[in-house]
């Protein structure tokens, strides 16, 4: 069997084409009604709806953990139906809440699972364990740990170096980052953002959160109670023009999740308000933001502050070019004076920015997104 897992990988990202599938229950509850959709090639879809709507399933039949009652999925130009379940699944990267890890087995052996399974040496599926744990952002040490003594966020990285390490054409990863904090949250869909653009898998992911599809997506498939897709489209394309109340009701603010689809490179910051704290200064004319020796921001001072006196904290800061607009905006709204702090990718200060000067980069989206 591991002959034929093989021929699902190493050969680059392949497309998942559902073709009239439906799943319907012993019971006779409906899953999935009839569904036509192609997962690109190289690209993150994300399937969203509301619970029990089919995006759950839909996903598991693509590795046959759950079986369609009709219909075929295509895993590139093979039939998932004539491929043995184990091979087809050890072929298959899949990724869950919480990681899903086996608690008696350390890191580094978690993530050589697969390669193992397939054929290799354990001694070169752990040299390539350390490199995938490089590669999702884990110091290699932590290879010889166990997975109840890496934090939640940490677990997650190991659960997708693992689904990497048989090279799979396609990632499967449902809900993955749902059982996270926030922040935690966040920095793990700039990593899959970050490790995509190295990669190009075929990623087909399931969130219910719409603000984390827009972020992640290429494609959005937006389900329906009954097991029907209402729309397939673009994350911009779906905010500006939802093909009916359901839709326009679930993507909510829409308005403000376009935000997150809004680059920030064409911003200039100016740093004509930024004071050094090797500064001589008294009684400033202005609130101004001061920072250290290498550029990174230590707070604001008020008009009239002189060295030494206390700071207002800098709440939030934005990467120029690699954080989108939203972020821009949060920066701006969080700080006393109404001005977004830009840095470089290191948390250097580049300089500051008014919301005057956001409304030519968000006007310049705007007019692309309804050209």
């Amino acid at each position: 069997m591991a002959s034929e897992s093989r021929q699902l990988t190493g050969d680059g990202p392949a497309s998942v084409v559902f073709e009239s599938v439906s799943k319907r229950y012993p019971d006779g509850t409906l899953g999935v009604d009839s569904i036509d959709l192609e997962c690109e090639a190289g690209k993150i879809t994300v399937f969203v709806g509301p619970s029990g709507c089919g995006k759950t399933t839909s996903l598991r039949m693509i590795n046959r953990m759950i079986s369609p009652t009709s219909g075929r999925i295509l895993i590139g130009r093979r039939d998932a139906a004539d491929l043995d379940e184990g091979a087809l699944r050890r072929g298959i990267g899949y990724v869950i809440q919480n990681a899903g890890l086996f608690p008696h087995r350390t890191i580094a052996d978690n993530i050589a699972t697969v390669p193992v399974l397939l054929g290799a040496k354990r001694r070169a599926a752990r040299v390539l364990a350390i490199e995938l744990m490089e590669r999702v952002g884990l110091d290699p040490a932590l290879g010889r740990k166990y997975p109840y003594q890496l934090s939640g966020g940490q677990q997650q990285r190991v659960g997708v170096a693992r689904a990497l390490a048989a090279d799979p054409p396609v990632l499967l990863m449902d809900e993955p980052f749902s059982a996270v904090d926030p922040v935690v949250r966040l920095d793990l869909q700039n990593e899959l953002l970050r490790l995509q653009r190295d990669i190009g898998k075929t990623i087909v992911f399931v969130t219910h959160d719409m603000d984390e599809a827009v972020r992640l997506a290429d494609r959005i498939v937006v389900f329906q109670r009954g097991g029907t897709i209402a729309q397939t489209d673009t994350p911009e394309k779906l905010l500006t023009e939802p093909v009916n109340a359901f839709v326009r009701d679930f993507t909510g603010d829409s308005g403000i999740k376009w935000l997150s689809l809004m680059g920030t490179s064409g911003i200039e910051p100016r740093a004509d308000r930024v004071v050094h704290e090797s500064d001589s200064f008294s009684g400033l004319d202005q609130w101004r933001l001061l920072v250290d020796a290498e550029e990174r921001a230590l707070g604001w001072l008020r008009p009239g502050a002189v060295a030494g006196d206390e700071l207002v904290p800098c709440r939030r800061t934005f990467v120029l070019g690699g954080d989108v607009m939203r972020c821009a905006l949060d920066s701006a709204l969080l700080s006393p004076v109404g001005q977004a702090v830009a840095t470089d990718s290191s948390q250097r200060v580049l300089g500051l920015v008014d919301f005057p000067s956001l409304e030519p980069a968000i006007n310049h989206h705007r007019s692309q997104a309804h050209a």
